[in-house]
């Protein structure tokens, strides 16, 4: 080699460590931060959806939530992450009195912010969050009460596991007023605790045979249901729907004991606010509405792609 070819290079080699450095160095960092328990097992596809986005976008990410899925506890872990000056927060809205405030803060410090799964296009204009990535759930649940409407139903039960969470019952709401009846008692408190959920649920058909149909809303409160249908009997015979999908969800749509699953695609809405941050700081560019990530009905005809990536991917 050359004395020049000798100098050329190893000027060469001098210039491109630091490039790789400054490249990695300005690598942006997003942190999704949910109010899911360590039990639920649904969010793992959220999981799965922000881990591939981070890595093809090539950016960090890391996922935050309260084990015990408190929202104060929540609440907290917003304004620790915000401390932590990261480009970008995606978090859920599940309790608007409690969690608005940490998340209007974050804003406020100039960390970019986008709501998903839980929460309401108004609320995320209220806390000054870029946009809303998930499902209407009102209009998912009258959508499913229209279907349900259509099937006979006129009465039913709501399993609901998450009752602090206002914007989730409206799942309950839209599917009465899909059936064109009052909620009412119709809607109970089943807790998360899975013995609980099959008892009260047992409770509830013994005291009110009369129900027609039952509304879960989601693995958490289906898969006590599934329980307690097996021994009480009725399994396959009362109409069954369920918000979400699972593993014990799956095999209840494929073997007749339930009707549908409404999937709201949470790898969508792990995914997309990553890939929108991105692009919205390397290019200034940003999309002009919120993403629906739902609703679509899962049946026992559509349950091939369903099978092979519930619980990862679906």
């Amino acid at each position: 080699m050359t004395s020049l070819m000798k100098k050329l290079a190893l000027a060469t080699a001098v210039f491109a460590a630091p490039l790789v450095a400054v490249s990695a160095a300005q690598a942006e960092r997003y942190v999704l931060v949910s109010h899911a328990p360590d039990s639920d097992s649904w969010w793992n596809t959220i999981k799965n959806g922000l881990a591939l986005a981070g890595k093809q976008m090539n950016v960090e990410v890391e996922y935050r939530n309260p084990p015990t899925g408190d929202l104060a506890d929540m609440a907290r872990i917003i304004e620790q992450t915000a401390a932590s000056q990261p480009d970008g927060i995606i978090t859920t809205l599940a309790d608007f009195d409690v969690l608005s405030g940490p998340i209007q803060a974050a804003v406020d410090q100039g960390i970019d912010v986008i709501i998903m799964n839980s929460g309401t296009p108004e609320q995320t204009r209220e806390v000054g969050a870029l946009m809303f990535v998930g499902q209407p759930e009102y209009d998912a649940g009258l959508a499913a009460g229209m279907r349900a409407k259509k099937d006979g139903v006129s009465s039913f039960l709501c399993v609901n596991h998450v009752i602090s969470n206002a914007v989730v019952a409206e799942r309950c709401r839209g599917f009465a007023d899909g059936l064109g009846v009052a909620l009412g008692g119709q809607m109970i408190d089943s807790g998360q605790d899975p013995s609980e959920i099959k008892n009260k649920v047992q409770a509830y058909l013994e005291a009110n045979p009369e129900t027609d149909a039952i509304l879960t809303l989601g693995p958490t409160s289906a898969d006590p249901t599934i329980l307690a249908l097996n021994e009480n009997g009725m399994a396959g015979d009362i109409y069954f729907g369920t918000f979400d999908l699972g593993d014990e969800i799956v095999k209840g749509i494929k073997a007749g004991v339930i009707q549908w699953g409404i999937d709201q695609q949470p790898f969508l809405q792990a995914y997309l606010p990553v890939v929108v941050l991105t692009n919205y700081h390397r290019f200034g560019v940003l999309p002009g509405n919120n993403i629906n990530s739902g609703p679509g009905f899962i049946t026992k005809d559509g349950l091939e792609l369903v099978e092979r990536y519930a619980g990862e991917y679906r």
